[in-house]
């Protein structure tokens, strides 16, 4: 078993989840007392909020840098950084240490690609939404992402900062994200990205007729397969 190391604390809650995820499936896949060989460097998560929006990525590269350092040093085979939006600065990372990091969007759209999905819609921070760094990555595998309009990008990231990063969970954005999900079913979209690790909170698969991709589960398992040297 190869030892993951998870760079988390973007949000606490969402690294949680992975913890919870990646032990589940070494458990599920080995059976028995089994349990995961993880590292967790978790961050402040203030910190690396503020270099989002003061736009300073190149120190945020530099912080998790060190993070995904220290988690070599520590002895991890492998990275993952427990977020969407900070792929944004996978190579900065990259750059300062010798271990592979396992990149979300391309573990994402594996699983789309085995479900045949051709057009995808996103939601995630505003980063995720607008910037290319993501969705080029997805349609690099022949996905074609929509994105929701503006208005909506913003009700989708403020529901993330304000409320599931710090824990709270409402029914009223719950039906926020409903609407906006079932508007790109309407322009569409064959599968839906959960491309925030928190939106798994808030939204589940049951609810909607098309195939909902959550991130953080589909990360995790990925870094279970790496870890047990599984082709998934």
């Amino acid at each position: 078993m190869k030892t993951i190391g998870l760079i988390g604390g973007m949000s606490w809650e969402s690294s949680a989840e992975y913890y919870r995820i990646i032990n589940e499936e070494i458990k599920k896949k080995l059976g028995g007392l089994h349990s995961a060989k993880c590292l967790l460097y978790s961050v402040n998560f203030k910190e690396i909020e503020h270099f989002q929006s003061e736009g300073a990525w190149n120190k945020a590269g530099k912080t998790l840098g060190e993070a995904a350092r220290s988690l070599e040093k520590a002895g991890a085979d492998f990275i993952v950084i427990c977020t969407n939006t900070m792929h944004k600065v996978i190579s900065d990372i990259q750059a300062m240490i010798t271990i592979p990091i396992l990149h979300i969007a391309d573990a994402t759209a594996d699983q789309m690609n085995r479900q045949d999905i051709r057009s995808a819609g996103l939601l995630g921070t505003k980063y995720t939404m607008e910037q290319n760094f993501y969705k080029t990555r997805i349609e690099t595998h022949g996905i074609n992402i929509i994105v929701p309009n503006d208005n909506e990008r913003e009700l989708i990231n403020n529901i993330i900062y304000q409320e599931l990063c710090l824990g709270e969970i409402k029914q009223s954005s719950k039906n926020i994200y409903h609407t906006i999900i079932n508007n790109l079913m309407n322009r569409g979209a064959e599968g839906i990205i959960l491309g925030c690790t928190e939106i798994g909170l808030l939204v589940k698969a049951e609810d909607f007729k098309v195939p909902i991709f959550d991130t953080t589960l589909i990360h995790a398992r990925e870094a279970v397969n790496k870890s047990l040297s599984i082709s998934s």
